[in-house]
């Protein structure tokens, strides 16, 4: 169909030959879509998003994007990979990743110099994401100088500044403060409103309602266990319990026994889910 960004058919894959990361995953993701990936810490989220950004390749099953199979040889076309990552933008979740260049500034405009986009709108795309994301005062500092939360924000800023048509983001709230998680969600949501396409991987379920219309969730042996809408999963109390996304903790008032259920704790941050 015209709409399919992506089809995975029956993707699996494994570190080193041994160390299966993903197993028969079956997915669809559509343009204009916004999509979460759920699950635990070593569920294989991070390594789906790989596949998706033409990083790494499935040993077995086909990954799709508009239609071409995505493969090794593919990316030996510089017609071809050009365009590619002039349309997909990956924000990593460690920002040490994407962050290399001696000031903020330049980091941000590595990526347009790169892939020759013109010159004229990345400047305005520049001067729009600084305002946003209130980076004003780091343009000319060291991105090591800066906190996580800081550091997130440049490496936001140096993906979207190529206009990306597709923009996957790796635990991009994960230990930030809630309002640089609030300024996060409101510039992907403005992104998705002109029409990007956003998948996310999380196990936040605080920002699912917003980052998401459809949610795949992975469980422990790397497989997809159930997608759905948002609602319908974090009604899903045993699902959840499942997947090691909450667990039920029970407590005492008086003579009676009370549960209830409690995002983990993950080492990002405290927060909790009733």
């Amino acid at each position: 169909m015209d709409d399919l960004i992506y089809e995975l058919e029956d993707v699996s894959f494994s570190y080193l030959g041994k160390f299966p990361a993903l197993r028969n995953i079956r997915m669809q993701i559509r343009r204009g879509e916004r999509t979460a990936v759920l699950g635990a810490n070593g569920s294989g989220k991070s390594t789906l998003l790989q596949l998706l950004d033409g990083l790494i390749f499935p040993e077995a099953g086909v990954v799709k994007f508009l239609g071409k199979e995505l493969t090794a040889k593919m990316f030996n076309s510089e017609l071809f990979s050009g365009d590619f990552r002039r349309s997909v933008g990956f924000v990593f979740q460690n920002p040490d990743i994407q962050l290399f260049c001696p000031t903020v500034r330049e980091d941000i405009m590595f990526g347009p110099l790169q892939l020759g986009l013109d010159r004229a709108e990345s400047a305005r795309r520049f001067t729009q994401l600084v305002d946003i994301l209130a980076l004003g005062g780091l343009l000319d500092r060291s991105p090591h100088q800066l906190s996580i939360g800081e550091q997130r924000k440049a490496a936001l800023a140096s993906t979207l500044i190529i206009g990306p048509r597709v923009i996957i983001l790796d635990e991009p709230t994960a230990g930030l403060d809630p309002l640089t998680a609030r300024h996060i969600i409101d510039l992907l949501l403005e992104e998705n409103a002109a029409g990007a396409t956003i998948i996310t991987s999380t196990h936040d379920l605080h920002i699912l309602d917003e980052i998401a219309q459809t949610v795949h969730v992975f469980g422990s042996d790397k497989t997809i266990l159930r997608s759905g809408p948002p609602g319908e999963i974090l009604n899903d109390t045993e699902l959840l319990r499942l997947t090691n996304l909450i667990h039920i903790h029970t407590h005492r008032h008086g003579g009676a026994v009370h549960s209830h259920p409690h995002q983990h704790i993950d080492h990002h941050g405290e927060e909790h889910t009733h």
